[in-house]
């Protein structure tokens, strides 16, 4: 069957990760994504670190399958060459510097206007406009200004998510608006511009502890790895000194958990624990008595009983163990995907369809298909080598 999108050809002018994040995803799905970078330095996430084969690891994990464009959108030819790109494109997507699309012409609703079957983008820090309307915002400091710092870490100190959330979210709206958008067009022939902001997209996922603040009075207290409102939830150590991780989500498990992993009927029928905000308020007393049971055990002996009463558990893996973690390669989530470097061990998408194979083509060099792709759209070899030599391209 071809793919999804199949057909659909997205411009991106894009750099670091949101951005690219979400266009890796519409070129799983069969879309032909071209890279615009600058020439020479290209995107600034190519230098993040050379741990992939000499390559950063944030690089190859958001832009496998693309094609890269080099471009200096600051010189004068670069307008007539992106809008002859643009006139065969489906998507635009855009994450430059606050305000520095639509000063070049090339805002989301500029482009709309001339192109009405465009689906145009732009990513932002903090949108359009308000008072941080010019703020630069990365990932760290996204997940200040939402809070999700405040939240995250030990009492003792706040800390940050170990992944680019901010990024990472806002990707993920990118990538859900283009869909939903295409599909618009389908229905109504119309392209539509539209806006996604890294705050505004970890604002929605900041909604538990937001609302939890805002009507209860008190935010969430940082707890670590513990949850802040579900006891018992997190670590605790079995009697190898090894960590074991469990989850009760309500009152069924609770019951379990006490009669037939503890073995502690008694406390499955302690009106003080009768429900979850009663163990919140004695969570020293719960967390003793499963310390108590689990110092008895060893980790394997914890997760058989956990297991056998149907409790929720996991392991801490290490980034090794996750890499070579079983259910991983028994679901043959793992694909090759050639790359400037050499061969790449890359995970397949997280959605699948029958009959179907995502488009898991090779990460780019930078400029790699700039002849090529100029070529494609009326340009002659000698201009392309003047605007080489220029430094357009």
């Amino acid at each position: 069957m071809p793919q999804p999108l199949a057909g659909i050809t997205v411009i991106a002018v894009e750099q670091a990760i949101a951005a690219p994040f979400a266009t890796r995803q519409l070129a799983d799905l069969g879309a032909r994504v071209i890279k615009i970078e600058r020439p020479e330095v290209g995107d600034f996430a190519r230098n993040y670190d050379s741990k992939v084969n000499g390559l950063s690891s944030h690089f190859v994990w958001s832009n496998r399958a693309k094609e890269s464009v080099t471009l200096d959108l600051k010189h004068p030819a670069a307008a007539e060459i992106l809008h002859r790109l643009l006139a065969k494109a489906d998507v635009f997507v855009q994450n430059l510097a606050p305000g520095a699309a639509a000063r070049l012409g090339f805002g989301a609703a500029q482009l709309v206007t001339r192109y009405p079957r465009l689906i145009a983008c732009d990513v932002s820090g903090y949108g359009g406009d308000g008072p941080y309307r010019d703020k630069k915002a990365y990932d760290l400091l996204v997940q200040c200004e939402s809070g999700l710092l405040s939240i995250t870490g030990t009492p003792e100190e706040p800390v940050k998510v170990g992944i680019s959330a901010a990024d990472i979210a806002t990707g993920m709206y990118i990538y859900s608006g283009v869909l939903t958008a295409l599909l618009q067009r389908e229905r109504t022939g119309q392209g539509v511009a539209f806006e996604v902001s890294m705050f505004e997209a970890l604002s929605e996922w900041m909604g538990y502890p937001a609302y939890y603040t805002a009507y209860g009075g008190t935010p969430p207290p940082r707890s670590g790895a513990r949850h802040a409102v579900i006891v018992p939830y997190g670590p605790f150590a079995a009697g190898d000194g090894k960590l074991v991780f469990l989850s009760i989500q309500n009152e069924r498990e609770w019951q379990r958990f006490c009669t037939e992993v503890l073995e502690r009927p008694d406390l499955a029928s302690d009106p003080r624990y009768a429900a979850n905000a009663l163990r919140v308020e004695h969570r020293e007393d719960i967390h003793a008595a499963i310390d108590a049971v689990f110092s008895t055990l060893s980790a394997a002996e914890v997760v058989t009983r956990l297991d056998r009463a149907q409790i929720a558990n996991a392991r801490l893996n290490t980034m090794q163990e996750f890499w070579d973690h079983p259910q991983l390669a028994a679901r043959e989530r793992w694909q090759e995907v050639d790359s400037p470097g050499g061969p790449i061990r890359m995970l397949k998408p997280p959605v699948l369809f029958p009959d179907q194979e995502p488009k898991m083509d090779a990460i780019p060099a930078l400029g790699e298909h700039t002849q090529a792709v100029l070529r494609e759209v009326g340009y002659a070899d000698e201009t392309i080598a003047d605007w080489r030599a220029a430094g357009v391209i």
